[in-house]
């Protein structure tokens, strides 16, 4: 077993899980390394003005998981954090992976039974929260008996805890802790995190990730993008495997990670040039937002060399020349990693990329409702598979049943449809599940029908997706009163702020007196409701009313 500043010899830094993934990639790993190579430079940067150097960031992470060791938190045990400075995350994420606990990041927007949801399906003995978000979790913890200990990261612990829960200060935690003991660090076939993504016919599923499936999320990015020392900017949550993708990706390099609390279009240029940031990464809508933005003669005098983002837009061959910068893109999902890329090349812009050559062994399919392979230009369901050992997700935690049907005759089954050209290119076309993506965020139709049927005038309900002018998706409703009952849509919308995020909150509701089913099964049919979309009667949130 190696000391934190021992130096790995070179046939363990090349010992994986079959030879495929460095071990010495692995960012609990790499950051070791970089603090002894490179201990002055800048590892972790906030547009606030913090920096934290690879040293004191090493420093920082061990103390984080002896104190987590030394209060009895076994290694392959879960902790959870919900976090609002992504500087903390980043160092508990790390610390994790240096103990050797299984990571579960939480969503911010999350309270209430989703929090406890995710707390309590995740098997987590242990919670880090900021001093904003505590009161948060402590409610409820007399649902949550696993939890043995409650960490508050940025303050003073609240007199919450029991017999059975500590709940201390991070400072105190750390009383003690004098040179940090010995770590080996994770292993490519080691759970890195379970990640929390949204579900379709029931609550959200959590993902188990494995270090080497984490690597890959940012893996497949061209080799140029960045190197030792230079600024990555991603104002991407770390709860998120975009953002925690990215945050690997940088430290596996020797980069400097620049981040903020959340992404700002009006901004994000000037935090470019502020951060001297030769690449950036963005996801979801927030390219149509920069690309909406008035135009100003400064717009391609920045100092980024590439953007990584997805999907791509209509205007992005506009788009890059208008920045001055390459953009390259991928197909990916919290269960799956970048198997299907593109380069600075991309190709036509409705394209997610061609299968991404390499060690990987990666493999993807368009198929039918039989898993057959269906011929190019046809529309079917996209499954994947590696050949690399645990370089995609291991299943989803606590739920056997998603993960036997996912997991289907040895193919990753996506929810995806797509199609694929003669050049091995693939298309995204449309989703086959009943998620909905607004501005990053997957929302689960399940979770928004369970809210608005909580409503006593609510008899059904059916949550779906509308385009968003921007790109991504809003959530529509349409409800059935119940008998005897009327529902005013702006008295619904007032019931369901505050009960659930405020992402999830319908922008669209239309009353309705019945929901379209079939004939046989009465199965629900939204892609009724999906082609009918926005119409004259419809009550939308942020258009003062009807349509």
């Amino acid at each position: 077993m190696l000391r934190p500043d021992q130096d790995p010899p070179t046939a363990e830094r090349k010992a994986d899980s079959g030879g495929l993934v460095d071990r010495a990639e692995l960012a609990p790993n790499a950051l070791r390394r970089w603090a002894r190579e490179t201990p002055e430079s800048v590892f972790l940067e906030h547009r606030d003005g913090r920096r934290i150097t690879y040293r004191d960031a090493e420093r920082d992470v061990l103390t984080w998981a002896a104190a987590l060791g030394q209060a009895g938190i076994r290694r392959g045990e879960h902790v959870a954090y919900l976090l609002s400075d992504p500087l903390d995350a980043a160092r508990v994420w790390l610390a994790c992976g240096v103990g050797g606990h299984v990571c579960v990041p939480v969503n911010t927007a999350y309270f209430g039974r989703m929090l406890a949801h995710v707390l309590g399906n995740s098997d987590s003995v242990a919670v880090v929260v900021s001093a904003d978000l505590a009161d948060r979790v402590l409610p409820l913890l007399p649902e949550l008996p696993e939890v043995r200990l409650v960490v508050v990261a940025d303050g003073e612990a609240p007199a919450a805890g029991t017999s059975e829960v500590t709940v201390v200060g991070a400072a105190s935690l750390f009383a003690g802790i004098g040179e940090a003991p010995e770590f080996p660090g994770p292993e490519p076939h080691e759970l890195a995190s379970v990640i929390y993504t949204s579900g379709t016919t029931g609550p959200s599923k959590g993902v188990l990730t494995p270090w080497a499936a984490m690597a890959g999320h940012w893996g497949w990015v061209p080799e140029d993008t960045i190197a030792c020392g230079e600024g990555l900017f991603a104002p991407l949550p770390l709860f998120h495997v975009s953002g925690l993708g990215a945050l690997q990706y940088a430290t596996a390099r020797g980069a400097r990670f620049v981040t903020r609390d959340r992404f700002s279009g009006t901004e994000f240029w000037d935090d470019v040039r502020a951060a001297g940031a030769v690449a950036a990464g963005i996801a979801g809508p927030m390219t149509a937002i920069l690309a909406a933005r008035p135009p100003s003669p400064d717009d391609a005098d920045t100092p980024l060399r590439g953007l990584i983002l997805g999907p791509m837009i209509p205007e992005t061959e506009a788009f890059e020349k208008r920045f001055g910068v390459r953009v390259a893109t991928c197909y990916g999902m919290s269960e799956v990693p970048a198997v299907i890329a593109t380069g600075w090349d991309h190709g036509p812009w409705q394209t997610s990329g061609t299968i991404r050559p390499g060690p990987l062994g990666a493999e993807a399919r368009v198929v039918d409702e039989n898993d057959m392979p269906l011929p190019c230009g046809e529309v079917g369901e996209l499954v994947l598979r590696t050949a690399a050992p645990w370089t995609l997700n291991v299943g989803y935690h606590n739920n056997p049943e998603a993960t036997v049907a996912a997991w289907r005759n040895g193919w990753f089954h996506t929810g995806d449809a797509f199609r694929q050209d003669e050049e091995g290119r693939f298309y995204f076309v449309d989703r086959m599940k009943d998620a909905i993506r607004r501005r990053g965020e997957n929302i689960s139709s399940f979770e928004v029908e369970n809210f608005v049927l909580e409503h006593p005038s609510v008899g059904e309900c059916a949550a779906f997706a509308v385009p968003a002018a921007l790109g991504g998706d809003e959530v529509m409703i349409a409800v059935v009163p119940g008998e005897g009952h009327t529902v005013d849509p702006e008295a619904l919308t007032e019931f369901l702020t505050g009960r659930m995020p405020g992402y999830m909150v319908p922008r669209y509701i239309d009353v309705v007196a019945e929901l379209p089913r079939n004939t046989t099964s009465l199965r629900l049919q939204k892609h009724v409701l999906r082609e009918r979309g926005v119409g004259g009667a419809t009550w939308d949130r942020e258009g003062g009313g009807r349509k």
